[in-house]
């Protein structure tokens, strides 16, 4: 069940399972969208499905403008959004709470866990941006060696903002496990996404199993 959420500072639309496994996930978007991208909204249903309630909501920078990219300047406050995301979600349930977000928000969650390892059990980094489009040197990446959480990446083959050999490569850098799961000719939207969802979840819970 869908419902629109609005408290601790978050917006969103909240999911509802029928049968609560008791773990809730929160889920965000990236630089150009909002939480009502198809493709969270595939995700969080399928989520949902699986037994767990989950938060798809938006950040603090598109709460302030319907439109438009973050402003650099933001990004602290955009981390502070996720924070307050999470924290919404451990009102409602005593289970695990795993944050996730795509390119942007998948960043700013990253870097929200490397400097708070316990906001989460784990992280689901969706098309995460290595690196602008055609500036492989620009990376993103100096805070990996200090995230201490199990995380998932999904990134498409095709995906301009960094390769699945130089994610393969980053991902090295972060002492916590890790897994990739890589959609075969999608792009940075990861449209082709939706259908692994299944295999999606049981590796995300793969890599907290073993905790």
């Amino acid at each position: 069940m869908e419902e629109p959420f609005e408290a601790h500072g978050v917006r969103g639309l909240l999911h509802r399972p029928d049968r609560a496994n008791g773990d809730a996930l929160a889920l965000t978007h990236g630089a150009g969208s909002n939480c009502r991208v198809p493709l969270l909204a595939r995700l969080a249903h399928a989520f949902e499905d699986a037994g767990y309630l989950v938060l798809r909501y938006d950040l603090p920078f598109r709460q302030q403008r319907p439109k438009g990219p973050p402003f650099p300047a933001g990004a602290e406050r955009d981390r502070e959004g996720v924070a307050q995301a999470a924290q919404a979600l451990r009102t409602l349930t005593h289970g695990r709470i795993f944050l996730g977000g795509h390119s942007y928000g998948g960043r700013q969650t990253a870097m929200l866990a490397a400097s708070r390892p316990d906001v989460a059990a784990a992280l689901l980094l969706l098309s995460y941006p290595l690196h602008p489009p055609a500036k492989p040197d620009q990376k993103r990446t100096s805070f990996f060696p200090d995230l201490r959480r199990p995380a998932l990446f999904v990134h498409g083959t095709a995906d301009p903002f960094g390769s699945l050999e130089e994610l393969r490569d980053a991902m090295a850098l972060i002492p916590a496990r890790t897994d990739l799961l890589a959609v075969e000719g999608a792009g940075h939207d990861l449209a082709r996404a939706a259908g692994l969802a299944v295999d999606l979840i049981a590796r995300l819970e793969a890599l907290v199993r073993v905790d």
